[in-house]
Parts: structure tokens; C-alpha cells; sequence
């Protein structure tokens, strides 16, 4: 007779993650989070969860964001104590700051030894790790009891949910290897996919008074942030309704479609003067949503936005707490604000005429799509050696198919990629709308996975995108994923490359390498700081990556480029590696950021 399996409480933690949807985790093991990972060996056998192994904590972190952002779940990464947990608060903090829905869990050594100084202690009498997690997590505890387990990570998981921020559960490992009377499969206590349905919370007051605002107005610009994922659809069937332009910031221009006729490109960090000139035009009104106004986002606390025009609509009290001088707040899903708004316009025989009546001319001067405002001729680079990253973006926009999910590094990646890249549209032929994309987002239904390009703000770690594009493509290998990283960034994080090769995930890794740390080096030179500590070793990370097994090719000029056979690359069952030798003279539009660090000086 086959013996059964013990039922301990890491199988319960496995058990819950298991009945929300989770299929990965994210870590590395160790001796204090053995039992969990065992767990793990018994649900992996019946085709649940599967652990995989980072080669640093902070990239498990990374993968898991990244896991989230692509998923719409709660991200799962595991660590050992002491150093382990600690190399995973950069992770952790990230996701924090960025709005990431993550569970963290990280091991102990065994109760009775606390104060004993047993082997990597992170407790309360040693290095105190809870302590540390309690100022980027929104739930935090040390679980110090078998009968703590259920409750603390069903309250952790409902809290990361709710509030779309990592949680902390640090467990004990003779916690985690206590038999707890559940048998496998066993009906758990708690009904956690009920518990983690987002209820369709709206203010109906501030609704209808927005739609009075929006009656009144003639000149409409929205904006659109990262924190519109989920309700894209209809924000563009209420900028449709209103005939209003949009802008988006650097975190939202992977949701939209900027050849949209409506669209004026990108405000903020790396933007584009055009939206700057339609915010600056003084509109009746500006709609911002899903933003968290940060420096970044806000064109670093732009006036052309912060001002009593500014409507503010988010699910986030936090969010709103930083407009106080917006004319009004709308607190609320975005999905179902959008909504609602689309109802009482349409309902509104005096919205249609008055809509009506505006018309095109109204707000949209002309046509005019991502193409022009995103390339403008004397950013577009042209055919020498070293390729210049303008040309470099303006050739992945060509090249790489229309499902393919960029993400770009902390830095010059982002500046470039927020400015220059777009998304290959398969419905545009010779850069003409057709009649779905000037009616639409771009005639697809909007959904997370069809989030094109992600770029990450405010707390910001160099090497985020290695990780988290390894994170996407595990969720998601219906298409491929572009990373788009620095030499300085890859320097720091890129050994996780060998995670997508052991995984066999279709990750094109690019790298940007112009032997320094871009950002550093052109802002000394912008803002007349000595030019010190930016110098980056040349190296061939094409070798570095054929000692692990993996294909890379030298990219010195556009013709080098042209020669890749991008359909093989991204049908091949494995990541590759691009060494782009930019040049490193061309200055990134970084405009937003030397404009706060010459206010602070």
C-alpha cells in the first residue's frame, strides 16, 4: 500500500496558491525554505505549481513582477533567510513603489533558536528582515505558529490584491514543516478566488459631476498612465465619445495605440513636444488617468497639468492625495468609472448634441499618428556605424512582429524606448489609418497581454527588465519579448539570462553598449557636474553569452541589423543576445530629469 504524503503547513501555502491560479514561483531554495520547496516537488508531480530558480534573489523578485504585470496574479518569489531575503527587498520595494501585486516569502531558522545566533538569523534578535520588508510591503508578519499560517497568508494575498502592492510572510522553517490535520486536496478553510474578486467600487457623486464638467467643455485631453491596464477599452470609447485628444506617460504608452488619430505622443520623461504643446494650450479640461503624477510621469510636476483643469480618476487615495489642486477627484475602479461615464453621456439626449456639435474640428486639428510625433527627423538617426539608438528603435519598430512585448531598462533604455519605439501595427499599411484604428484603440479588444511596451517609474532599479522579461515570457509564450537593456544594467543583473535558456523562452536580450553608464555620463555633461565614475570596461557580451550557450550577434551599424533573420530568432525555443555598439555621443531625451536636478541644485 502506497504510504500518503504528509500535509505540512508549506503544502497548505502551495494548496491556497493553487486554488488562485498561481502556476510559478520565483525564487532560490535554501535550508530554511526546504519544506516549502518540497511542497512545491509534490504539486509540481500533479501538475501544479513549478518552482523557477533565479540565479539572485532581487531577479526572482524581478520575474515575479514581471509574472504579475503580464497575468493580471498575485507573483510569487521565494527566499532563504538572512542574505537571501535581504537581496530580495530591491525586488520587493520596486514592486512596492510601482504599484505590483507580489507575495514574498522568505524563510527563518527554526523558532527555538532565536537569540541563539543560529545560521543566517532574521528574526527580531538577529538581522531583523521583517523590520526591513515593513516600509516597502502593504501586509508584513512574521508567522510564528502552525495555526497562523491560514489566516496570515489568506489576509497577506487579499491585501496584495486589494491594494496592488507585495505583501511579506516570513515563516520559520519548523513553522513551515509542521503536519497540520488537512489532507491533500482537502476543501480549504477560505474561498480565496472569491475573497480576491475586485468589487466594481465607483462614487457615483463625482461621476455625475464629471459628466457635468465633460457637458460643459469643448476642448478635452486625457491622460493616460500605467495604471489603466485593465480599463483601456473603455477610456477609448469615452475619448472617442467626447472627440477629445490623449496624451500618455512614459508607463502608459504600452496600453495605447499611438497612431491613433487622437493621439499627441508621450508627456513626461522622454516625451514629445507635441503633447507638451496640447496640455500647454489651455483645454477646458484634462482627464488624467491611472497616473500617479510622479517626476516622471508629470513631466516633473508640470503646471501644464497640476492645475484646477485637472480632473484626477483613479482607484488609489494615494494617488489623488498628490493633486490637491485638481478641479475635481474620481475615486473608483478605472474600468468601472469609464463605464459609467460612457452610460450617463450616451443616456444624455443634451451629451449627444453637444457632442455633436463639436465635432472633429472641435479637437483634432488634423491626423496626425505616432509616426510624426514619435520620429521626428532629427531624432531618427541614420545608416553609419556606430548605430546611433534612434535608428536601433526605429528598426525593432519594423522588424519585430506586432505581438511582440517590449520592456526596457532603467535609463537610456527607457528614454529611447519611451520615445522612439512603436508598436508594428498590423493594420497599417504605408503608415494610413484605416477605418478601424481611426475609430479605435486599434480595433483589437484591449487586454493585459496586449500591453506592448513596459517601462517602470519612480523607484526605478537598474537590471529590472532582464528579470522581468523573463517573467512575461513564462506567463506568456503566445508571442515574443524584447529586452531592452544597458551594458551598465546587464553588468549588474545579466546572469539571469541563463533562467530564459534554461527555460527555453523566446527572450531577444539587446544590449545597449557604449562602455558607460549613459545616463550618468550625459546628465554630468547637461548639467555642467564633473565627469567622474560613468566609464564601463568594453566588453563582448556576445562571448559571455556563447559561454553559456547562447547565440549572439555583434550589431555595429543598421546594416548589421538588416542582416539578422529576426523570424528565426524569435522562433528559435531559447533567448538570444544582441551587443549593440551604439553611439554613445547621442544625448537621450532626458529633458525631464536634468530640469529636477537643476531645480534641486
Amino acid at each position: 500500500m502506497q504510504q500518503q504524503s504528509p500535509f505540512d503547513a508549506a503544502d497548505l501555502i502551495v494548496s491556497y496558491l493553487e486554488s488562485i491560479g498561481v502556476e510559478y514561483v520565483f525564487g532560490i531554495p535554501g535550508g530554511a525554505v526546504e519544506p516549502l520547496f518540497n511542497a512545491l516537488a509534490r504539486s509540481q508531480r500533479r501538475g501544479g505549481l513549478r518552482p523557477i530558480v533565479a540565479r539572485h534573489e532581487s531577479g526572482a523578485a524581478f520575474m515575479a513582477d514581471g509574472y504579475a504585470r503580464e497575468t493580471g496574479k498575485i507573483g510569487v518569489c521565494v527566499s532563504t533567510s538572512g542574505p537571501g531575503a535581504t537581496n530580495m527587498i530591491t525586488g520587493v520595494a520596486c514592486a512596492f513603489d510601482n504599484g505590483i501585486p507580489l507575495l514574498a516569502i522568505t524563510g527563518q531558522p527554526a523558532l527555538p533558536s532565536f537569540g541563539r545566533r543560529p545560521f543566517q538569523e532574521s528574526g527580531c534578535t538577529g538581522i531583523n528582515v521583517v523590520g526591513m520588508f515593513r516600509h516597502c510591503t502593504a501586509y508584513n508578519s512574521l508567522v510564528s505558529h502552525s495555526a497562523q499560517v491560514e489566516t496570515k497568508l489568506v489576509n497577506a494575498l487579499m491585501r496584495a490584491n486589494q491594494l496592488q502592492r507585495p505583501v511579506h510572510l516570513s515563516i520559520p522553517v519548523d513553522v513551515m514543516r509542521s503536519p497540520l490535520e488537512h489532507q491533500p486536496h482537502a476543501t480549504l478553510a477560505y474561498d480565496l478566488p472569491s475573497l480576491l474578486t475586485k468589487p466594481s467600487l465607483v462614487d457615483e457623486l463625482t461621476v455625475h459631476e464629471l459628466c457635468d464638467e465633460i457637458k460643459r467643455s469643448r476642448r478635452i485631453v486625457f491622460i493616460i498612465g500605467g495604471g489603466c491596464a485593465d480599463g483601456i477599452a473603455p477610456i477609448m470609447e469615452l475619448i472617442g465619445l467626447t472627440n477629445a485628444l490623449f496624451v500618455c506617460t512614459p508607463d502608459g504608452k504600452g496600453l495605447v495605440n499611438t497612431h491613433h488619430r487622437a493621439c499627441r505622443g508621450v508627456f513626461g520623461f522622454a516625451g514629445h513636444a507635441s503633447a507638451s504643446e496640447v496640455l500647454l494650450s489651455e483645454p477646458d479640461l484634462i482627464i488624467a488617468i491611472g497616473t500617479s503624477m510622479g517626476e516622471w510621469n508629470s513631466s516633473a510636476w508640470s503646471e501644464a497639468i497640476l492645475n484646477d483643469r485637472l480632473v484626477h480618476i483613479d482607484v488609489s487615495e494615494e494617488r489623488l492625495m498628490r493633486t490637491p489642486m485638481a478641479r475635481l477627484h474620481v475615486q473608483g475602479r478605472i474600468q468601472t468609472v469609464c463605464e459609467r461615464l460612457i452610460t450617463i453621456l450616451r443616456a444624455s439626449t443634451d451629451a449627444r448634441t453637444e457632442t455633436r456639435s463639436h465635432g472633429v474640428a472641435a479637437n483634432i486639428t488634423e491626423p496626425r499618428h505616432a509616426e510624426t510625433a514619435d520620429h521626428p527627423p532629427t531624432m531618427c538617426g541614420d545608416d553609419a556605424a556606430p548605430i546611433k539608438p534612434q535608428q536601433l528603435m526605429r528598426q525593432l519598430s519594423r522588424r519585430c512582429p506586432p505581438s511582440t512585448r517590449f520592456l526596457a531598462d532603467t535609463g537610456n533604455s527607457t528614454a529611447w524606448a519611451v520615445h522612439c519605439l512603436q508598436r508594428k501595427n498590423r493594420r497599417m499599411a504605408n503608415h494610413r489609418l484605416t477605418p478601424a484604428l481611426a475609430a479605435g484603440v486599434d480595433g483589437e479588444q484591449r487586454r493585459r497581454d496586449s500591453i506592448w511596451l513596459r517601462v517602470i517609474m519612480d523607484f526605478a532599479p537598474m537590471g529590472w527588465a532582464i528579470g522581468a522579461a523573463i517573467g512575461v515570457a513564462r506567463a506568456d509564450q503566445s508571442g515574443p519579448v524584447v529586452c531592452i537593456t544597458g551594458d551598465g544594467s546587464y553588468l549588474m543583473n545579466g546572469q539571469e539570462i541563463t533562467v530564459a535558456a534554461c527555460e527555453q523562452l523566446c527572450v531577444l536580450f539587446i544590449i545597449l553598449n557604449d562602455g558607460a553608464l549613459g545616463m550618468v555620463k550625459h546628465g554630468q555633461r547637461l548639467t555642467g557636474a564633473e565627469p567622474i565614475a560613468f566609464e564601463l570596461p568594453k566588453v563582448d557580451f556576445c562571448m559571455m553569452a556563447a559561454a553559456m550557450g547562447i547565440p549572439g550577434h555583434v550589431i555595429n551599424s543598421p546594416a548589421d541589423l538588416d542582416a539578422l533573420d529576426f523570424d528565426a530568432i524569435f522562433k528559435r525555443p531559447g533567448p538570444t543576445l544582441l551587443d549593440v555598439r551604439i553611439d554613445g555621443e547621442e544625448v537621450p531625451p532626458m529633458n525631464v530629469r536634468i530640469k529636477s536636478l537643476t531645480a534641486a541644485a
